[in-house]
């Protein structure tokens, strides 16, 4: 399924050295991989289909913390 190897390059790119517009096309892209992952999950069930939501989630949020920066 493309879905799931679009997923899987997502997964794997490096994510250190990245300027701030490429963080925001990241957190973009995670959240689109994310909702059709979840189009997909309503129709089977299936668990990996969660795992996979999870772990997007988890880089997506790495991602935004990094975005808004640290408070004082």
């Amino acid at each position: 399924m493309e879905l799931l190897k679009r997923a899987s390059d997502f997964e794997n790119r490096k994510w250190s050295g990245l300027t701030t517009s490429d963080r925001v096309n990241a957190s973009r892209e995670a959240k689109a991989l994310i909702l059709s992952i979840n189009e997909e999950y309503k129709r089977t069930k299936d668990k990996e289909l969660m795992d996979l939501m999870k772990r997007l989630t988890a880089i997506k949020q790495k991602i935004e913390k990094r975005l808004k920066g640290r408070l004082l």
